[in-house]
């Protein structure tokens, strides 16, 4: 597919977003306001790695407490703009869905990550370290859009969104080096990114196929890195996917796309992979020009009424 850009001008910002998105924005806010009022309650809701045992509950609420503004702030632009694009393509129930299991996963993975780092370490601070945000999930929607829009130009970064996620973890590690709480984002984002990928990768359904994930060469692990480091990485990716995910490495018939006549099962080969990226683009042009026709009529009404009030 043809690298196409964004257009830019003409498109209302204020417009287009689903009612998931708002409930959740409502959500993040909510939960940003207790904890203002009520500290204590960042205890019970944030990931705290010594008291996951037995507030096991906090591996699902930490993603939807934000502890700072910026942080509020980010999230709520990120969930809405970026939601008004996959909801509509995955739909509401599985758009939920990807969100419910990134959130949860990441904040597993965080969890044996800081108990790992306390008994490599014997540093109390990965014990108790208060850590939350949406920033896994955000990190998950940035791979969503690699996957269904990867030649899509952003016309103000003037790169393809394939390179979204990979940018985002980059900047994340430059920052890292620079801050002191990096230990609070950097883990989030790192495994939101991966498992984001993993179930986009290997679980997720297509109604339309009845068949799991997205097998295409152009969604590997590899494509997340520049093409110079593919080749090392491709091998390493290849025997890691064997040991994880062995009934989906297999070299049977079924696991390769085909049926038991030798014919090539719908949506496993890159053929399907590139209709759905074309049905991505094609929803995405819709909704831009929607917005579009939009924001030109209402203009057209402004001054139309600008000009009877003269």
């Amino acid at each position: 597919m043809s690298s196409q850009q964004l257009p830019g001008g003409g498109m209302s910002i204020y417009s287009g977003y689903t009612k998931l998105c708002k409930g959740l924005a409502v959500v993040l806010v909510g939960s940003h306001i207790v904890v203002q009022i009520l500290p204590s309650v960042v205890s019970y809701l944030a990931l705290i790695p010594a008291k996951t045992i037995p507030f096991a509950w906090n591996l699902v609420t930490a993603g939807y407490v934000e502890q700072s503004i910026p942080g509020l702030v980010v999230s709520i632009i990120g969930l809405l703009f970026i939601g008004k694009l996959l909801e509509p393509i995955w739909g509401s129930r599985e758009f939920l869905k990807f969100i419910f299991v990134v959130n949860f996963l990441t904040s597993v993975c965080v969890f044996v990550t800081a108990i790992s780092l306390y008994y490599i370490t014997t540093q109390e601070t990965y014990l108790y370290m208060p850590i939350s945000g949406f920033q896994g999930v955000l990190s998950g929607f940035l791979v969503g859009i690699k996957q269904i829009i990867p030649d899509q130009e952003l016309s103000s970064l003037k790169i393809k969104a394939k390179w979204l996620p990979s940018l985002a973890l980059l900047v994340s590690i430059v920052v890292s080096f620079f801050t002191t709480d990096s230990a609070q984002y950097l883990p989030t984002v790192i495994f939101g990114t991966y498992i984001g990928w993993i179930y986009l990768r290997y679980w997720q359904r297509k109604p339309e196929t009845k068949l799991k994930g997205d097998p295409s060469d152009e969604f590997a692990f590899s494509t997340f890195f520049p093409e110079p480091l593919r080749r090392v990485i491709d091998p390493v990716s290849t025997i890691f996917e064997r040991l994880l995910c062995g009934r989906r490495s297999e070299s049977s018939d079924e696991s390769a796309g085909y049926a038991s006549g030798g014919s090539l099962l719908p949506g496993s080969d890159p053929i399907e992979a590139s209709r759905r990226r074309e049905r991505g683009a094609r929803a995405l042009e819709e909704r831009l020009a929607a917005e579009q026709l939009a924001a030109s009529g209402r203009a057209e009404e402004t001054q139309r009424d600008a000009t009877e009030n003269v």
